[in-house]
């Protein structure tokens, strides 16, 4: 795709990455047999090839209006164009600068604001546990439609007393809203990973990896979360204290791998960044060399008879796991079902399911359909956002696969 940037980007860095990113695009339109927007609403500005014209538009001095901001705003970032893309444009990349060029120019309405900075507010705060906890006592009192977003409350169960006698020691995010949504997630993949002889440090320095304020105009405020866990881990990284950073979101996973780019142009953190990307593993990679000596501690009988596994857009088309997660889980004897479009989005994407209901339960109602008709005991994934939307259509449960595999041992 030829350019011609505006003077006003051309010679800056985020100019001339999006620049190359755009001439990779050859518009054969690929991309827009698996995007979900563009399967929900047929419309072209609604899919990866017509967001792209748009992006081109304003580095070329186009005026940006509020109906980009729209089309911009629609898409779930599920980088499902990625996958299926024969010349491989970064679309996640380039949809970044786009929607950082739109913020500086189109101011959104007053209740725009509000809600958004409203979710930042609410989902980065330390009383968001506690809040969760009231939402979770009066859950049958709420409106139906807080009810779906309000999972019902968990135990963590008993967790080892310690794991600091591991020799493999490893980090684990402090997230922002997994330990208080659903803390059995933690929990299980702490006793998971002491079962196999790795030991996991949460240290309460870090906090929530930046994904939520950097998809909510706030890409500044992002970097600062993410240069305060850089300096939180540094000390066990540097001295080689931890082998990893594992992750059992994979949206937090694929947040975190891309610090290195996030903080690309940070004279001061560039290097550290990509060393900490570079330390990221799902837990999933930690697990997979160890499946034969985990299935030798677990009880098959306590394994569900007809498994479904809905791989995160953050798994199989950020990252590339998905065949590593499958793989092991059909190892540990799982009897995974399949089902048609598995590489669509549920809808979920952060905070896209407020943002965005009307698409999000379409995308959710259209994933569960397919899910159904598999007729799992359990529906199984690795990110609390698809677990918690998945959740809030169907009464099949839907568990994060280390609970299920914690639950066999």
């Amino acid at each position: 795709m030829q350019t011609k940037l505006a003077a006003s980007v051309k010679d800056t860095a985020l100019g001339q990455e999006a620049d190359e990113i755009l001439r990779r695009c050859v518009h054969c339109g690929f991309c827009t047999a698996t995007c979900p927007t563009y399967q929900i609403l047929g419309d072209e500005l609604d899919s990866p090839r017509g967001r792209i014209y748009l992006i081109k538009e304003m580095l070329e001095g186009k005026p940006v209006t509020k109906t980009t901001q729209t089309h911009l705003d629609r898409c779930l970032t599920c980088r499902n164009c990625e996958t299926t893309c024969p010349s491989g444009v970064e679309y996640g990349k380039l949809i970044d600068i786009g929607r950082q060029m739109v913020d500086q120019h189109i101011e959104r309405p007053l209740a725009e604001r509000f809600k958004r900075q409203a979710l930042r507010q609410t989902m980065n705060a330390p009383w968001f546990a506690s809040a969760y906890r009231m939402g979770q006592m009066v859950r049958k009192w709420l409106p139906p439609t807080l009810q779906k977003k309000v999972v019902a409350k968990q135990s963590k169960g008993q967790l080892p007393a310690t794991t600091a006698h591991h020799p493999r020691q490893v980090l684990m995010l402090n997230g922002c809203v997994q330990p208080g949504m659903m803390p059995n997630i933690d929990a299980a993949t702490i006793r998971v990973l002491d079962k196999v002889g790795i030991g996991s440090q949460v240290l309460a320095k870090s906090g929530c990896c930046g994904a939520l304020n950097f998809h909510l105009d706030a890409q500044e405020q992002a970097r600062s979360q993410m240069r305060t866990n850089i300096d939180a881990w540094w000390p066990l990284i540097d001295s080689g204290a931890i082998e990893a950073i594992v992750m059992n979101a994979s949206g937090c996973g694929g947040t975190v791998k891309e610090y290195g780019h996030h903080l690309r142009l940070d004279p001061l953190y560039a290097e550290k960044a990509q060393v900490v990307s570079d330390h990221v593993k799902d837990i999933a990679e930690i697990l997979a060399p160890m499946a034969d000596v985990l299935r030798k501690k677990m009880n098959a009988a306590n394994l569900p008879a007809r498994t479904v596994f809905h791989p995160p857009c953050t798994l199989q088309h950020w990252q590339g796991l998905r065949p590593v997660s499958e793989t092991l889980l059909n190892s540990l004897g799982l009897a995974l079902q399949p089902f048609e479009e598995t590489h669509l989005c549920c809808g979920s994407a952060g905070a896209y399911s407020v943002l965005q209901p009307e698409i999000s339960t379409a995308l959710r109602d259209r994933k569960l359909g397919h899910v159904n008709q598999a007729k799992p005991d359990v529906i199984v994934s690795s990110n609390i956002g698809c677990i918690g939307h998945l959740q809030s259509g169907t009464d099949t449960p839907v568990k994060h696969w280390i609970e299920v595999i914690d639950q066999a041992l």
